[in-house]
C-alpha cells in the first residue's frame, strides 16, 4: 500500500520548518517561487486572454512574507503587480518575523510599493491571498475583515483567487471560519496538508487544493499525526482465491428495523451483501416488539437477505451492526446490551449510539469490549456521546473524534464535510487519525449512514481489521457518491440505495 499523504497541524509544520536541513535554504523563498509558478499557470490558462494584472494582499506575518516573495517573482516576469500590505511598512523591523521582513525588503528593492487598501478602479486578472496563514486563531475584524470582503467581492466578478497555504480566515487546524474567510479558486499548501483545508469549512473555501513539499520529505522529519485517505486504501481489501466460498466471506447480522423504520435495516443489509459479505441476517425489532403484527417475511428487492428475530440473527452471525432504524424502546435497549455482550466485531450507528450515550451501563459495556468496535456518529450523536454541545464537537472535529475513540475504546468516524477517522491512543504507531475527502452534498439524504454501517460490517466480516475496514468503507462510500455526481446523477437527488451498487464497483477495482 502506498504511504498516505501526511497531515500536520500548525505546530507540526513549525517543527518541520525548524528541523529542515540548512542546505534547503529559505523555505519562504522556495514557497514564493513555487506559488509564483502556480500563479502564472492560472494567469495563462486562457490563451485568448492572458492576464497581466495581479493584486497581492500581504499580511503582517510569514504568510505575508510568502506573498511578497510571489510578488517579486511575478514582477520580474513583467506582470503588473500591486501589493496591499496589512501591516505597517515603517514598523516592519519591530513587528514582522525576520524572513517576512527580508521578503518585504526584497520587494521594495525590486521597485515595488505597498498600498494600505485595495485600489477601487483597478481591474484584476488574479488575486493572491497572503493575508493570514496557518497561525490564525482569532476572529477577523475591522481592516482585516474588510480586506477579506474586498478579495471576495473581486472573486464574485469572476477573477480567480490563489490562497497561499490556507485561505485567510480559515483556522488551519480545525477548518473553522474565523468570522469571515476568503473563498479561493485554488489553494497551494506548503510542506504538507493541514487539517483545516480538508474538514468543516475548509473545503468550501480552498477551491482546488494543491500541495508542494518545497523539496522536503516532511514525514522523515516529523511523524505525522494524521493522513489523508486516498485510492490506495482499496489495496487493504484481501484478495479472493479461486477456492473462496461464502463461509470465507463471513456473516453479518443487522439489528434494527423497529416499526416504521424497517427500511433502514434493509439498506444496511443490502449494503453488506452487495459489498462482499457471505451471508446477511436482519434481526428486525418490529417483529420482536409486536409479535402479532404483520412484519416483512423477506426483502423483495434483495431476497438473499435472511430475516430473523434479533437474538437468532446475532447467534448466527460473526459481525453485528446495531442501530439502523433501531429506535430507543426497551426492546432496542435489550438488543443492544446483548450485542455489546458478544465477542463479535460490532458496528454501532444511529440509535445504538443514542442509547449508549444515555446509559452509563451500555457505555461501560462498550469500553470493556475486547472485540473490535466501530462507531459512526454524525456531529449531534458525537455530542451526546461526549456529553457536550454539537458546536463543541464541530469546533475541533479531530479532538472530538480522538476523544470518542479513547473513551469508548473504539475506532470512530465523525461524519461530515471531511469525515474524521480516529483510533484509540496507544493502538499503534502514528498516524492515529485520518481525514476522508471523498463525498459531496448529495449525501445529505436519508439512509446514507445505514449504508455506510453495512459496508463497514461487510468488510469486517471478510476479515479486515477494524481500522482498515472503517477506512475503506468511509472512502468507498464517499467515492461512490462522487461517481454518481460525476455522471450527472447528483449531487441533487442521490439516494442511499444508488450508492450501494456504485460502492461495490469501487471495491471491485481493487480486485
Amino acid at each position: 500500500m502506498n504511504r498516505l499523504a501526511p497531515i500536520y497541524t500548525a505546530a507540526g509544520i513549525r517543527a518541520i520548518e525548524q528541523a529542515a536541513p540548512v542546505e534547503y535554504g529559505s523555505l519562504m523563498s522556495r514557497a514564493g517561487e513555487v506559488a509564483a509558478a502556480h500563479a502564472r499557470r492560472m494567469l495563462e490558462a486562457d490563451p485568448q486572454r492572458p492576464g497581466r494584472s495581479v493584486l497581492v494582499v500581504a499580511g503582517p506575518g510569514n504568510n505575508g512574507g510568502d506573498a511578497f516573495e510571489v510578488a517579486v517573482h511575478l514582477k520580474a516576469a513583467y506582470f503588473r503587480v500591486a501589493v496591499v500590505f496589512a501591516g505597517d511598512p515603517d514598523k516592519a523591523a519591530e513587528s514582522q518575523p525576520a524572513d517576512a521582513r527580508r521578503a518585504l525588503a526584497k520587494w521594495q528593492a525590486a521597485g515595488g510599493g505597498v498600498a494600505a487598501d485595495v485600489p477601487r478602479s483597478q481591474r484584476w486578472d488574479l488575486v493572491i491571498d497572503g493575508l493570514f496563514g496557518i497561525g490564525l486563531t482569532r476572529v477577523l475584524e475591522g481592516r482585516h475583515a474588510g480586506l477579506v470582503a474586498a478579495m471576495n467581492a473581486i472573486a464574485e466578478q469572476g477573477v480567480p483567487v490563489l490562497a497561499l497555504d490556507v485561505p485567510s480566515g480559515i483556522n488551519g487546524d480545525t477548518g473553522a471560519v474565523m468570522g469571515c474567510a476568503v473563498r479561493a479558486t485554488a489553494t497551494i499548501s506548503f510542506i504538507a496538508l493541514k487539517p483545516g483545508l480538508l474538514t468543516l469549512g475548509g473545503p468550501d473555501h480552498c477551491g482546488r487544493l494543491h500541495c508542494d513539499t518545497l523539496g522536503l520529505a516532511p514525514a522523515n522529519l516529523l511523524a505525522p499525526p494524521g493522513a489523508l485517505l486516498d485510492t490506495s486504501v482499496r489495496d487493504l481489501l484481501p484478495p479472493r482465491p479461486r477456492s473462496f466460498h461464502k463461509g470465507n466471506a463471513g456473516a453479518v447480522a443487522v439489528i434494527g428495523g423497529a416499526e416504521g423504520m424497517v427500511g433502514a435495516a434493509f439498506l444496511a443489509g443490502r449494503a453488506a451483501i452487495k459489498t462482499g459479505a457471505g451471508k446477511v441476517y436482519l434481526g428486525l425489532l418490529a417483529a420482536a416488539e409486536h409479535p402479532g403484527a404483520a412484519a416483512p417475511a423477506f426483502d423483495p428487492l434483495q431476497p438473499e437477505l435472511m430475516l430473523r428475530r434479533p437474538a437468532d440473527a446475532m447467534a448466527t452471525a460473526g459481525v453485528i451492526v446495531a442501530g439502523p432504524g433501531m429506535g430507543q424502546s426497551g426492546a432496542a435497549f435489550s438488543a443492544l446490551r446483548a450485542a455489546l455482550a458478544t465477542e463479535c466485531p460490532l458496528v454501532l450507528d444511529a440509535d445504538a449510539l443514542n442509547l449508549m450515550a444515555g446509559s452509563i451501563a451500555l457505555a461501560e459495556h462498550a469500553t470493556r469490549r475486547h472485540a473490535p468496535t466501530l462507531l459512526t456518529p454524525h456531529p449531534a450523536e458525537a455530542a451526546r456521546l461526549l456529553a457536550v454541545g454539537t458546536a463543541d464537537v464541530q469546533r475541533d472535529r479531530i479532538a472530538a473524534a480522538c476523544a470518542m475513540a479513547d473513551r469508548y475504546n473504539s475506532c470512530v468516524v465523525l461524519k461530515g464535510n471531511g469525515s474524521i477517522l480516529a483510533a484509540p491512543a496507544g493502538t499503534g504507531p502514528r498516524p492515529r487519525w485520518w481525514i476522508n475527502a471523498t463525498g459531496n452534498p448529495g449525501m445529505a439524504s436519508a439512509g446514507m449512514g445505514d449504508v455506510l454501517a453495512g459496508i463497514a460490517a461487510s468488510l469486517l466480516a471478510q476479515g479486515m481489521r477494524a481500522q482498515a475496514a472503517l477506512q475503506l468503507a468511509v472512502w468507498a462510500h464517499g467515492a461512490a457518491a462522487d461517481a454518481l455526481a460525476a455522471r450527472g446523477d447528483g449531487p441533487v437527488g442521490i439516494t442511499a440505495s444508488e450508492v450501494i451498487d456504485v460502492a461495490r464497483r469501487m471495491l471491485n477495482r481493487a480486485a
